[in-house]
């Protein structure tokens, strides 16, 4: 299986505002505070054989998913509220969401709406907006923190060159999984190690910047002292 990454548009547009947001995400909450994981699954929730639990498993108590009210109804709004509201009930992040199908999606809508406290996102075989007739509700425009958009060649859920155009509107990073289906189990994607490494790549990307924050902070002490 072949994996082609490729940088998403707008680079500098994305890093500006994944630092707005980590800013953001601060206020009340110590900047020692761990980075945590944000499961965001698709339609009727991932199975015990998912790479979405298998990841909730391994972060343990760092890990949170968001629980919708009804997983056979896909509803934008109500499901971008559902992780605004599990955000909410959580002790301070950072996070790092790891989102899935439909889960993109809603997420997707959360940031556009505002949500803060998502420091970067891992945007997995989303779901195509044409099939649920929410085109127009999603952004057009780069998302407001770093994100990677993890697609399929053989996706039923959405075509290819969908998930291309979405990725360069957002300014993911794409990455090219070849034929992968729609990266579930019914596609052999249990225990997913490339999903794990790009999960620790956000986190580790996320601490970076949050020391660079704690030097700015420190050399502006200093200044003023």
């Amino acid at each position: 299986m072949g994996i082609v990454v490729s940088a998403g548009s707008a680079e500098g547009s994305i890093q500006a505002g994944a630092a707005r947001t980590f800013r953001a995400g601060l206020t009340g909450c110590t900047k020692a505070a761990p980075v945590r994981l944000l499961i965001v699954p698709g339609l009727h929730d991932s199975p015990e054989a998912h790479w979405q639990t298998e990841l909730q498993r391994h972060h343990h108590r760092r890990a949170v998913r968001v629980q919708q009210h009804d997983w056979a109804v896909p509803s934008l709004d109500s499901w971008a509220d559902r992780i605004g509201e599990t955000l909410a009930r959580e002790p301070c992040g950072p996070w790092v969401a790891v989102a899935h199908s439909f889960g993109c999606l809603a997420l997707v809508r959360w940031l556009q709406r505002g949500g803060t406290g998502i420091e970067s996102a891992l945007l997995v075989a989303p779901a195509d907006p044409l099939k649920f007739g929410v085109s127009i509700d999603l952004p057009c425009a780069p998302l407001p923190v770093a994100t990677t958009l993890v697609a399929s060649r053989t996706d039923p859920w959405m075509p290819f060159g969908s998930s291309v155009n979405w990725s360069r509107a957002w300014g993911s990073q794409l990455v090219d999984l070849g034929d992968a289906g729609h990266i579930n189990i019914a596609s052999g994607f249990g225990p997913w190690p490339l999903g794990k490494k790009l999960v620790e790549r956000q986190i580790q990307a996320v601490n970076r910047r949050r020391r660079v924050e704690q030097d700015e902070g420190f050399d502006l002490e200093l200044a003023a002292s």
